[in-house]
């Protein structure tokens, strides 16, 4: 039996925070208490166990252990003392998945408008993936991807279809 085109994991461990802020004034605080750098836009920051992404001007993402959300909130609430701002746990509302595999770029293209294999390292990519909105980013041997939990089930389908065996795309 052939070999699927990539590995399909659902990431049940992360939890996740949108940080809602004028960057430009509390940039260096949230990054105090996030524990890593501002992202440029469309970028992403990684020191292996937290990810921060760039969602959009005043919108960042954190992805971080599940188990470190609760005094994360409570930081990153501190750092926006004085400041308008929203720091809110979106773990609930969110799926992660990991994408790996020598062919992990195939299944990405086959349901993204992404040159997937042209996806820039430390690039937050917001996009479509089939019918579901998500994002995307290069992670080691793959991609990570984040959904709605309301479609979740549907991602999973149709990122475990995209990958079945002997459906890579033709040589470009």
């Amino acid at each position: 039996m052939a070999e699927a085109l990539a590995t399909i994991a659902r990431r049940t461990e992360l939890g996740m925070i949108t940080i809602r802020a004028d960057l430009s004034r509390a940039g260096d605080a949230l990054a105090e208490a996030a524990g890593l750098a501002i992202p440029d836009r469309t970028g992403i920051v990684t020191d292996g166990s937290r990810n921060l992404g760039w969602m959009s001007p005043d919108e960042l993402l954190l992805l971080l252990p599940v188990t470190e959300v609760d005094a994360t909130l409570e930081d990153l609430q501190q750092a926006l003392t004085g400041e308008h701002g929203l720091v809110v746990d979106m773990s609930d509302a969110r799926a992660v998945f990991d994408v790996t595999g020598p062919h992990a770029a195939d299944v990405i293209a086959k349901l993204a408008p992404v040159d997937s294999g042209a996806l820039p390292d430390e690039h937050l990519r917001r996009t479509r993936l089939a019918q579901t909105a998500a994002a995307i980013w290069r992670t080691p041997g793959g991609f990570r991807v984040i959904g709605f939990r309301s479609t979740a089930d549907y991602l999973a389908l149709v990122l475990t279809n995209a990958a079945i065996p002997g459906s890579q795309l033709a040589p470009r």
